[in-house]
């Protein structure tokens, strides 16, 4: 006598698993910036050669006051840290990311282009708030230069509006050349150009065509509305065009470098 047993299959419903939830854009930013800021800091040698010059300047022109006035000792030495910044610190930054590729990695995951880039200048802008901060201390505390707050703060203002031309410009030449070194070359030869200009653009001593005309460059334009906001009684139609003349070669530059820019050296 055999028996026969009968196995009953039941079929439960499968619970297909949670859709994966990608992060926000504003939790990838601060993520970016979060990094940005910790290597930012771990190259403070670099930064702080970035800050040194225009403490520097502020110092070794000090027989300067008397003659052209405090507020155009700071305004010269804000326009040649913001050279710096732009030109020494974000560009090199940037050629040497793309070439290790990192921007390539940075890709494939959900960062968005904007965070990518967003953060970077952001670390930019808050290094150059913290050079103005720093510039009006030493002026202060070396050259005596007393100053009213409103000015201060103009000051600061103005200087991350012209910060912004030169993050452009730096952007530009980025995008214009891939290889890391002559990039290095190209921004120091261009920042070694202003310096010069810093140099001599106010004393006459390349001629009166070239001391109106330096008005018009990059340099010219932000170092006048700087020098301007930091003495707003002194604010002129010529502290205006500086400020259309800075917004123009910002956006030129800006667009020139987000069209030219590759994400990667090897293409």
């Amino acid at each position: 006598m055999s028996t026969t047993s009968t196995a009953l299959t039941i079929d439960l419903p499968v619970t297909p698993p949670a859709p994966r939830q990608l992060p926000t854009n504003r939790t990838v930013f601060l993520s970016l910036l979060k990094a940005d800021l910790t290597t930012q800091w771990r190259n403070r040698r670099a930064s702080v050669m970035v800050v040194l010059v225009p403490i520097v300047i502020v110092m070794a022109w000090k027989f300067m006051i008397p003659i052209f006035g405090g507020a155009f000792v700071i305004a010269n030495a804000i326009t040649l840290g913001l050279n710096a910044i732009g030109l020494m610190g974000y560009t090199n930054s940037i050629a040497r990311d793309r070439e290790k590729d990192i921007f390539q990695r940075l890709r494939v995951t959900p960062a968005a282009n904007w965070t990518i880039m967003g953060s970077r200048l952001t670390v930019q802008i808050v290094m150059i708030t913290l050079m103005t901060i720093i510039c009006m201390i030493v002026a202060y505390q070396f050259d005596h230069i007393t100053l009213p707050a409103i000015s201060y703060l103009a000051g600061i203002l103005t200087a991350i509006c012209g910060g912004a031309l030169y993050l452009a410009l730096g952007q530009t030449i980025v995008g214009l050349i891939k290889n890391p070194e002559t990039v290095n070359a190209t921004s120091r030869l261009i920042y070694i150009g202003f310096i010069m200009v810093g140099i001599f653009s106010e004393t006459h001593a390349m001629g009166d065509f070239m001391f109106k005309a330096i008005k018009y460059t990059p340099y010219g334009a932000v170092e006048t509305i700087v020098g301007r906001a930091l003495t707003p009684s002194s604010w002129n139609k010529e502290a205006t065009v500086g400020v259309l003349l800075t917004l123009g070669y910002t956006i030129v530059f800006a667009y020139l470098g987000i069209k030219w820019f590759k994400w990667s050296a090897k293409k």
